[in-house]
């Protein structure tokens, strides 16, 4: 409305060219943390229900800031990536993930357009050129993302979680172990001082890190053991102790060869006593200092670290021992070679996974199941033998037919 002057030398209202246009009609609510929000309208009935869809949201505690949706998963991604807690060696990984998860048009859709866009997150995986496992790694983490968007009222569902998102299956690459005469050659190749490390691998079954981390005091001569109590991992730019994968400590038999492997090397180089300090599970700060005397060190008494062990002692190790430089082929392999050895001698699979510390035996069989002795020509045998009775007064035996 408007006012014109009167004939009578007074004012009159008269309806303008945008009378009954513009957002007229105003919604004003508070939200649960006591954030008072308001929406705009043209039309009541628009405002009305708008008004009825936030009070039930609210009552219900499914409400969400559309205001909060209308950040970008690249922010959101880079704001997520700061707060994680991982070691050194995870969070390159998890950046390297991160960088194919916003570097291209996923990156640039808001977290609220996201949530209703399964087939964005589809085409970003088909169009990823990664390895199935690498592919898998990224839609873990970008899962992991919009989880936490989900949690934040940044989003209203994961659009990883929908039906119609399909994955890359898994290549079938089965873990090749070493043959005895190979592992000999490698320890023959090793520096003299890291040569018992190739017996704590392919004879304990110990990852890199817990070699590193293994102490004078974890080896029970008398009892024949291993206590797995510790790795050394990089946290934070430095060295740190923490404990074994899952924050699972475990008990490996200690071998005769292994036993005298080992007491000759600390006949030969001695103990170093190293403090680190001790890595709190789930955060990046460095707890109270703890020292171990350690088997395993650098020629400067220090511990090793996992990049310079690989660049100048395993890698030239393997040249000289004629083995390819392949990832499939990094100390690691030591541990695929203990597990090998054990499950082609029919120990049980549950022993097993407890020396290795996996979560169960259900993950042991399905990376070391085609190892195990056996095969066709034992199923044959075992049913051949299920499968006979004895034929009454004769002594001789028939198949059931």
């Amino acid at each position: 409305m408007v006012k014109v002057a009167a004939g009578d030398g007074g004012t009159r209202q008269e309806r303008s060219a945008r009378y009954g246009t513009g957002l007229r009609y105003r919604v004003r609510y508070e939200t649960a943390d006591g954030t008072e929000k308001a929406r705009s309208f043209g039309k009541k009935g628009d405002a009305d229900a708008y008004r009825n869809k936030v009070a039930a949201e609210l009552r219900s505690g499914t409400y969400l800031d559309p205001a909060l949706g209308r950040i970008s998963l690249r922010k959101f991604a880079a704001e997520w990536l700061e707060n994680q807690t991982a070691d050194d060696t995870s969070m390159v990984n998890i950046r390297f993930r991160v960088r194919h998860i916003t570097s291209g048009k996923l990156g640039d859709k808001r977290l609220d357009q996201l949530a209703a866009s399964p087939s964005a997150v589809q085409a970003w995986i088909r169009g990823l050129t990664l390895a199935p496992y690498s592919v898998r790694q990224c839609f873990s983490t970008l899962s992991s993302i919009c989880n936490a968007a989900v949690e934040d009222g940044r989003m209203s569902r994961n659009p990883c979680h929908a039906r119609s998102v399909t994955l890359p299956p898994m290549d079938e690459r089965k873990v090749v172990p070493l043959e005895a005469p190979v592992v000999a050659a490698l320890r023959e190749a090793m520096i003299p001082r890291c040569r018992a490390m190739v017996d704590a691998g392919a004879r304990a079954g110990l990852r890199q890190g817990e070699i590193f981390a293994l102490g004078q005091d974890d080896v029970n001569f008398l009892r024949r053991g291993i206590e797995v109590r510790r790795q050394v991992k990089l946290v934070g730019g430095h060295l740190v102790f923490a404990l074994p994968k899952r924050q699972k400590t475990r008990t490996v038999p200690l071998s005769g060869d292994l036993g005298l492997s080992l007491a000759a090397h600390i006949a030969e180089f001695g103990v170093t006593e190293v403090t680190l300090p001790w890595h709190e599970p789930g955060t990046r700060r460095h707890g109270k200092p703890e020292t171990v005397r350690l088997l395993f060190v650098n020629k400067t008494g220090a511990p090793f670290r996992r990049t310079a062990f690989n660049t100048r002692i395993w890698r030239p190790a393997l040249r000289r021992a004629g083995i390819a430089e392949t990832r499939e082929n990094g100390m690691h392999v030591l541990r695929h070679t203990f597990a090998s050895v054990l499950l082609h001698n029919n120990v049980d699979v549950k022993r097993v996974a407890s020396y290795l510390g996996h979560a169960n035996a259900a993950f042991t069989l399905r990376v070391y199941g085609h190892l195990m002795e056996g095969g066709e020509e034992e199923a044959r045998r075992v049913l051949d033998f299920a499968f006979t009775v004895p034929v009454p007064d004769s002594g001789k035996i028939v198949k059931q037919s």
